[in-house]
């Protein structure tokens, strides 16, 4: 487990013996996801303060379905998905997070009050880590591969993946300005859909959380993104997975049994 500090935006996370619990909002009707999506600020902001009252810490809103199978949008109509949720979930004094690959609507996003942008491209862009770095919004780098996750094919499984994931992020790492570096987190990208094998993908997701001591050596808080199945004994079985192995942060769609568990584990965030 990471073991110090992180900014992000006007917050300050402690990390030590917890685990933050980001539940995720689709404001992507596409979203397979159907019980997380909201259509509108006043939805979002209601299912925002049930996952707070669950004892979710982070609110995570995404308005492009990161699902191959769904369109890309343009910046214009991600940006109006994403922004008036923000500002309705900042006000009501939540930290958010946004999901997005596109640095146009990172910048919107931090603009209305995001703190943490998730970049599913991995900040690959140049354009991307310019933005992040003029501001003081921290940011989850999820490991993806392709451009971004529209673009990717079959999912690469060997057995010294997780390592080729950690030496990745190392040379990213080292080439960040030190200012945004220390506002990152990183993701392995576990909850990426992939072309391919889906059983075979799957014991690889559960492998890599079991190899999650890996990434401590970066010194960067670890995210495990939940992957969402159908079987919720299924999601059960990975958040308990992830607590088991130390994981500092969980991004979860199913925050009620999420925040049960790390209270089980007694790995809550002091409020």
């Amino acid at each position: 487990m990471f073991r110090g500090e992180l900014t992000a935006g006007e917050h300050r996370l402690e990390f030590g013996d917890v685990t933050y619990v980001m539940g995720v909002i689709n404001l992507s009707p596409e979203s397979k996801n159907a019980h997380t999506i909201a259509t509108s600020p006043e939805e979002a902001r209601s299912l925002a303060d049930r996952y707070r009252s669950w004892g979710a810490d982070v609110i995570e809103v995404g308005g492009q379905s990161s699902h191959y199978d769904n369109p890309t949008l343009g910046v214009e109509e991600e940006t109006k998905r994403v922004v008036p949720s923000i500002e309705a979930l900042v006000a009501d004094g939540h930290i958010v997070a946004v999901d997005t690959w596109k640095p146009k609507v990172a910048e919107r996003a931090i603009e209305a009050g995001a703190a943490i942008v998730n970049d599913t491209g991995g900040l690959r862009s140049a354009e991307m880590r310019r933005v992040l770095t003029s501001s003081d919004a921290a940011a989850i780098v999820v490991y993806v591969e392709g451009d971004d996750p529209h673009s990717v094919g079959e999912v690469t499984i060997r057995p010294d993946k997780t390592e080729a994931m950690v030496e990745s992020f190392r040379h990213l790492l080292d080439g960040l300005d030190p200012s945004l570096r220390a506002r990152v987190l990183v993701d392995p990208g576990i909850a990426i859909n992939y072309r391919g094998d889906y059983r075979a993908y799957t014991r690889f997701q559960l492998d890599v959380i079991r190899r999650s001591a890996a990434f401590s050596v970066l010194e960067r808080p670890l995210v495990v993104p939940i992957p969402r199945k159908a079987d919720i004994h299924w999601v059960g079985a990975y958040i308990t997975l992830a607590l088991e192995y130390g994981a500092d942060m969980i991004r979860v769609h199913d925050v009620a049994v999420a925040a049960r568990l790390v209270r089980l584990w007694e790995r809550e965030v002091d409020r």
